[in-house]
């Protein structure tokens, strides 16, 4: 049965697709209660290119999640992800309208609808509009402006675009599925609310989220996004030259990255050999387990490179004294912290889901990390949408009052 207080995170990857289920408490704390898994072969580098392999993949990660928690899941928050992404910074500026001049929350609203008026080609379209910042008559750093009194509201905001053509594609993949989506997210800002602690969200902090076809790149500083970018990167690439290098099949070369790889020679014996199976027959060969250090190490620095760039080229102007978190699949080769440390030059730690009970053990790892980022996003909306409708609700009792009080005295 659908319940009120649950939440769910879809993840559609390159290389699975992931749906978690997380009960709501009343003290605002997030149990996992559901998972559900499969192999995803519909997307290549993070993009859908197959409508029907990805909406099978999706409704048996569903069925998964369902039978797991014992909920029926008719709706979920979808992460998106892709080379696509975009972000720009705008600003929004407004009259106060409010009762001696008061904001609301309709002049928040309305200077969010400002801040969205950018010049946009037609086959783009606005996935969030994020307020880092409200001004109110020329005093900054607000972060609730409703309540204050003022008559001029400005907002800053980082504003994230995707392909008109891939939001579809998601979407019609979603709803093949059978689901509703309650709301598209970003994949690494989905990561970021799963693996940082509140004092690296708001000193500042680069989230680095490698994924099977993507690395997904967000700069997060005083609690909100300031730049991302997604690069059609990940650590299929790194299967695949471990398939040419090794001349094994890619689902050999998968199992031996996850079990032997390291990106860094320097820390793989000399006498150390495994097994490999050859292409096209049962037989086996020696490899030296330095080989595999050899292939991954310029895969990995070459995809390090591509994030100093996209960080170098964000115009953050802020420091960042959090450094790098590393997340994703990718992120749990050995001495994969020590080489991007050495490649960004910035303090990096591997970031792992946090802050969640129930069943968070099965998603304790990187490789979890942006769908229970998704249920922690989640969360968030449904403790602001009841929070919204209590307000509401207090305020009507209050006008009723008010109504009754007039009818009797007159």
């Amino acid at each position: 049965m659908p319940k009120d207080n649950v939440v769910v995170g879809l993840d559609i990857g390159t290389t699975k697709v992931v749906a978690v289920v997380a009960e709501v408490t009343l003290q605002g704390r997030l149990n996992i209660i559901g998972l559900g898994e499969t192999p995803s072969g519909g997307l290549r580098k993070g993009i859908i290119v197959d409508i029907e392999n990805t909406a099978r993949a999706i409704e048996k990660a569903v069925e998964q999640a369902e039978r797991m928690s014992g909920c029926r899941i008719s709706s979920a928050f979808v992460g998106l992800t892709g080379p696509h992404i975009g972000s720009i910074n705008n600003r929004g500026v407004v009259a106060v309208t409010g009762e001696d001049g008061e904001v609301g929350p309709e002049d928040v609203e309305r200077v969010l609808q400002a801040a969205r008026v950018i010049p946009l080609p037609a086959d783009r379209r606005i996935i969030h509009v994020l307020p880092r910042q409200y001004i109110v008559d020329g005093y900054d750093g607000i972060m609730d402006p409703i309540g204050m009194s003022g008559s001029r509201l400005e907002v800053e905001t980082q504003i994230v675009t995707a392909a008109g053509a891939a939001v579809q594609n998601t979407l019609k993949s979603v709803q093949r599925a059978g689901l509703a989506i309650e709301e598209l997210v970003l994949n690494p800002l989905a990561s970021a609310e799963a693996v940082l602690q509140q004092a690296e969200k708001e000193l500042g902090t680069v989230v680095v989220d490698i994924g099977g076809g993507t690395t997904e790149i967000a700069v997060i500083s005083q609690g909100c996004l300031w730049f991302a970018a997604v690069l059609p990167i990940g650590s299929e690439h790194i299967t695949s030259d471990l398939a040419v290098g090794l001349r094994t099949p890619l689902t050999q070369a998968e199992a031996i990255k996850k079990e032997h790889g390291c990106v860094l020679a320097e820390l793989v014996a000399e006498n150390e050999f495994i097994e490999v199976p050859a292409v096209g027959g049962k037989e086996k060969k020696q490899v030296p387990k330095k080989m595999l250090a050899a292939i991954i190490e310029p895969r990995v620095e070459e995809i390090f490179t591509f994030v100093r760039r996209e960080i170098n080229g964000s115009h953050f102007q802020g420091l960042l004294p959090g450094g790098v978190v590393l997340t994703g699949g990718g992120a749990l080769l050995e001495g994969i912290t020590q080489l991007a440390g050495e490649a960004l030059a910035m303090p990096v730690r591997l970031g792992w889901p946090e802050n969640s009970g129930g069943l968070a053990d099965m998603v304790a790892s990187p490789a979890y990390a942006t769908a229970v980022g998704l249920v922690n996003y989640g969360a968030g909306r449904l403790a602001h949408t009841q929070a919204a409708a209590s307000r509401e609700a207090i305020w009507e009792n209050f006008w009723a009052k008010i109504k009754n009080w007039w009818r009797e005295l007159f």
